[in-house]
């Protein structure tokens, strides 16, 4: 029986996607096997692979002047890739950071291995727990780009704006790709890895401005190098087929559920549901400010910690996975990721509910 998944990554996948993956696991498209086995050079799966590039770009509505590339690797990958493509030289060995929260931090301390980093801004100070406004920051001259991270899956922050920069906007947008619209042509590259809103782990997603294809620095390493993924149709090493093939399907059911759109209607009611429940709580606490509050990733604290293990064993008794907070900051955290339905918050707060009568 399915459970509801409540995990941060990787995370729950749309159960239509999986039946038919499972349907076709040993026999797909009638040619008697599976699509793992067969060649990522064939037309077959060439044609798997242009289809999922379409419909992402459908989706998301991608200029024809930004490539989207398919990558082996996590979105960590990335944190080096950035540099390695966009220092470009001596001179422009220097990047604005914006540091909200743990993932930001990864970032900000790879790019210090290859060159200058400003932190424009940080909210360190109150342990990640809102945004920074931008008449704060303080950008510096001639960077390369600016990087941020849109969503901060452990702390719950997610930026409720696009930063307005005069240079290359990047941003890491592994946990909150696809749950809105977005304008992508405000971004030189946005990234993601694909195991929250995407598709299973093992791949990532780069979607990168034709004209940052050309400022790598000389000494990249082939595997970080977007221009090469870009001139191979991100084929210069074998890809992660199984996950390229899972990702399409999944961009598929987007476009069938009624693409971003719907998403961001579905993700904004199903947030509003938890937090308003835990903000009429005496029992519960999200220490997020209101108007940085993540719709993917919402922590939260039990009035006694000491609790904390018996509400994660009861929650996952309840069929609820998944809920124990990341081991940095504890408590607990629901993610709500695109797959996971409007259902499975309302079992959650019921659940929330009850516990709180019972232990409150």
């Amino acid at each position: 029986m399915r459970q509801f998944n409540f995990c941060s990554g990787p995370a729950a996948l749309p159960q239509s996607v999986l039946l038919q993956a499972q349907q076709q696991l040993l026999d797909w498209q009638g040619r008697g096997c599976s699509v793992m086995e067969i060649s990522h050079r064939s037309p077959e799966f060439i044609a798997v692979a242009e289809q999922a590039e379409q419909d992402l770009r459908d989706l998301l509505s991608i200029p024809r002047h930004y490539k989207v590339l398919f990558l082996s690797g996590g979105a960590t990958a990335q944190f080096s890739a950035v540099p390695w493509n966009l220092f470009g030289g001596d001179s422009f060995r220097r990047a604005d950071y914006l540091q909200t929260g743990h993932w930001s931090n990864k970032a900000i301390a790879e790019a210090r291995r290859y060159g200058e980093v400003n932190v424009v801004a940080t909210s360190a100070e109150q342990n990640f727990n809102y945004v920074p406004e931008a008449a704060s920051w303080q950008a510096s001259e001639g960077a390369a780009y600016l990087h941020y991270t849109s969503n901060e899956t452990i702390h719950g922050v997610e930026f409720p704006y696009v930063p307005e920069v005069s240079c290359p906007l990047i941003a890491d947008m592994s946990s909150n790709i696809l749950s809105q619209p977005l304008a992508v042509e405000k971004f030189g590259v946005i990234y993601a890895g694909a195991q929250k809103n995407i598709g299973p782990s093992g791949i990532s997603v780069v979607i990168v401005r034709d004209d940052l294809l050309d400022r790598a620095v000389a000494e990249i390493p082939r595997s970080l190098s977007w221009k090469v993924a870009a001139d191979a149709g991100s084929m210069d090493n074998t890809p992660a087929t199984f996950a390229w093939y899972l990702s399409g399907l999944v961009f598929k059911w987007l476009k069938a559920e009624g693409g971003v759109t719907a998403m961001a209607a579905l993700n904004q009611r199903k947030s509003s549901l938890l937090y308003d429940f835990i903000d009429h709580s005496n029992f519960y606490h999200n220490s997020v400010a209101l108007s940085s509050r993540s719709r993917m990733n919402v922590p939260f604290t039990l009035a006694d910690n000491k609790l904390d293990a018996l509400f994660v064993n009861e929650a996952t008794e309840a069929g609820l996975l998944n809920l124990k907070g990341h081991r940095s900051v504890g408590g607990m955290r629901a993610s709500l990721y695109n797959a996971v339905s409007l259902q499975a918050v309302q079992a959650l707060v019921a659940f929330m509910g009850d516990f709180e009568q019972r232990n409150g």
